[in-house]
Formats: structure tokens, C-alpha cells, sequence
């Protein structure tokens, strides 16, 4: 089953056609539509600005094939579940239907080197979040997972989030707990978002011990949904 994605993700037209440009020519792969909401359909608009000349702590490859794997894979135009037309790694070209009208790099449909340099571009927002929300250090695990976690719920959720405060705290036998908590959308618990929490959880501890969870007291374990966010 298809992970959920839902974190606004849309870099510019100009941008992608020269990263299209560049890439090689390949085969297609099939897929099938998407059976998820595309980026941006439950949390706020507004993607996080990276700052010109930031350097980005690249995500290495093992966090890339899981964020691949959660957003799908689809290399023609599309409408998604919402109506809005997408491609690729679930990138919102707009928010309305499909109709002939999209650049023509997106109308020839994309090889999968193409979709993931698309993706790659739009994972920078999240990258920046998780570099200036997170005060201690990170193994490439932990660093892929928040990076992941927020191209799904979105900076200001992750920001605000119980999970940052254990982790900043580095209270580390929290974090699968508040992981588990972001599980529903749209008021409705998602399988999909479930999957897409267990390989967060799966990546932050890869390559570390991972610490016994013992209950604390006071601790919230109540389920968040992705769209309103947490309430303290």
C-alpha cells in the first residue's frame, strides 16, 4: 500500500524544466494513479524557503528509496484524489485537473531519474526545517527520518511537535511513541500513514541501539491528525 503524502511540494516551473533538460533520456516505467491526496491537500500552503547559498545536509540514499516508496510512483500526468494534477513522486503541478495545459516536460510524462530529481529539489524545505529545528546531533538515519516525517506533515507541525521537544531533549526512548501519534488525516486514521511511521521509526534507529520505551508518566500518546496539527 502507497504511504500518504500530503506536505506541499512545488518548486518552480523554470527550475524543473532545467533539471529536466539535464537529464538523460531513459524508459518509462508504468504505474498506477496514485491512491493517495496529493502534497499540500491537508496541511497549510507555504513550503519552507531555503535561504540562497544555504547548504543542505544532503539525505542519504536509504532515506531517499523511502521516501520514493511512501509518495509512489507514477511518470504520466495525473489527477489525484483531490482533482489536482500531479506527477512523478507525488509533485503538485497545480491545484486543479489536468487538461493539456501543463508544460510540455510534464506532458511527455518522466523517466524515473527525472521524478527523482524532481524529488530531491522538492525535499529541500524539509531539509532546511529538520536542519534549523534540531539541536542535537544527527546520524544520517535521524536526519533522513525528520526529513521524511516533515515532507509529510509540514515544518510548522514538526516545529511545534512533542517528537522535536523529546528528541532536542534527547529523550530518545520517546520518539517512537510521538512517531506513532501523527497516524491521522482528515480526522481518519490512514494505513498508509501508519506504514510511513513505522520506516521513520525503522531509519531514525538504523545503525543505533535503539532504547527500551518504558511509559512515562503524563506522556501524550493520543493520535494527531496531520492537518490540524498538534494541540498542546
Amino acid at each position: 500500500m502507497k504511504c500518504f503524502g500530503v506536505y506541499l511540494r512545488r518548486a518552480s516551473l523554470v527550475g524543473l524544466a532545467g533539471l529536466l533538460a539535464a537529464c538523460s533520456a531513459g524508459q518509462q516505467t508504468t504505474g498506477q494513479q496514485a491512491d493517495h491526496l496529493a502534497a499540500g491537500e491537508l496541511v497549510q500552503p507555504g513550503q519552507e524557503l531555503v535561504p540562497p547559498g544555504m547548504t543542505l545536509r544532503s539525505v542519504f540514499p536509504a532515506g531517499i528509496e523511502v521516501t520514493k516508496q511512501c509518495e509512489g510512483w507514477v511518470p504520466h500526468l495525473y489527477d489525484d484524489a483531490a482533482g489536482f494534477c500531479t506527477i512523478g513522486y507525488g509533485h503538485l503541478i497545480k491545484k486543479a485537473r489536468c487538461d493539456g495545459s501543463e508544460p510540455a516536460q510534464y506532458r511527455a510524462g518522466l523517466t524515473p531519474h527525472q521524478g527523482q530529481l524532481i524529488l530531491t529539489a522538492d525535499m529541500g524545505g524539509a531539509q532546511y526545517s529538520v536542519m534549523t529545528a534540531v539541536t542535537m546531533p544527527m546520524t544520517d538515519g535521524q536526519f533522513a527520518a525528520l526529513v521524511d516525517f516533515v515532507f509529510n506533515v509540514g515544518g510548522a507541525n514538526f516545529r511545534h511537535s512533542t517528537l522535536l521537544s523529546a528528541i532536542n531533549a534527547r529523550e530518545l526512548d520517546r520518539v517512537e511513541g510521538q512517531f506513532n501519534r501523527w497516524v491521522l488525516a482528515d480526522g481518519k486514521p490512514w494505513p498508509g500513514l501508519v506504514t510511513r511511521r513505522q520506516r521513520e521509526i525503522a531509519l531514525f534507529f538504523s545503525g543505533v541501539e535503539k532504547p527500551r520505551v518504558i511509559p512515562r508518566l503524563g506522556e501524550r500518546l493520543t493520535p494527531i491528525d496531520i492537518r490540524g496539527g498538534e494541540q498542546r
